[in-house]
């Protein structure tokens, strides 16, 4: 039973698309138009507009739209509608919806400090959008169903406490085995392309660093184990960043 589950986990997840990563150059499965995806980022995000008090800080406003103009412009994307917005609220986070649209909330705004800050978290949100994680992981959700639906209909004939245990392994082994790694790999891939973005578009990509140095010394309480978490943790988090440094000072004029 077990050789099947990984028989059916590679079988699906090894159904490619034309997509490949930019600067990585990592295959995708891909299962999603970028006209469905952005279709999709358009929709969700008039609805964070319109369910989000948005900041009426012009200082703010002002420098988040300029530095996501810039690195937009660093992204070559010119057939996404990119739009940056800032929301009231004083939870840190950012986020990028598919087809150029990205959030900050004003929580993230005083640890970002300055223009370099955020624009190491408008790239880091800006190559989330590039690279098409959002699609990405919808097209990994629709080929595991399949394959929980094939698996399914492979233990058909099993009684009902084996055919539960089978599916709830399958479940557990393709959020921990799959889409969790995966995850992480987008945050890190991210960061990546993130720091080149900021980089092309002249901000010290140095910064990234900073950033998550402020971030992590901010953090309070455990968190919890990097396997199962969506996110890497904050110092490997930092360590890769710093081993993305030379490539990404290959792009900054100001290095």
């Amino acid at each position: 039973m077990a050789k099947l589950f990984f028989i059916l986990t590679a079988f699906f997840l090894t159904i490619q698309g034309c997509s490949t990563v930019p600067y990585t150059e990592r295959q995708q499965i891909m299962m999603v138009s970028e006209g469905q995806e952005s279709q999709i980022g358009a929709t969700l995000f008039n609805e964070v507009k319109q369910e989000s008090k948005l900041s009426g800080d012009a200082r703010i406003n002002s420098m988040v739209s300029e530095v996501g103009r810039r690195i937009a412009a660093a992204a070559d994307k010119p057939d996404y509608k990119w739009e940056f917005v800032v929301i009231e609220d004083k939870s840190v986070n950012a986020f990028a919806l598919p087809g150029g649209k990205v959030a900050f909330n004003t929580g993230i705004i005083p640890i970002c400090q300055d223009e370099a800050g955020i624009a190491a978290v408008m790239g880091h949100e800006v190559a989330h959008a590039l690279a098409r994680h959002g699609s990405e992981r919808m097209s990994q959700q629709q080929a595991l169903s399949i394959g929980g639906v094939a698996l399914m209909a492979a233990v058909s004939g099993r009684s009902p406490a084996v055919r539960e245990g089978v599916m709830q392994a399958y479940g557990l082994g393709s959020q921990v085995g799959v889409l969790l790694p995966y995850s992480r790999k987008h945050e890190l891939e991210a960061d990546r392309i993130g720091m080149i973005l900021m980089a092309k578009a002249g901000y010290d990509p140095r910064q990234a660093v900073s950033f998550w140095e402020r971030m992590l010394a901010r953090k309070e309480g455990s968190a919890p184990p990097q396997f199962l978490s969506t996110h890497p943790s904050d110092q490997k988090r930092i360590e890769e960043l710093k081993s993305f440094l030379p490539e990404a000072l290959k792009y900054y004029k100001g290095r």
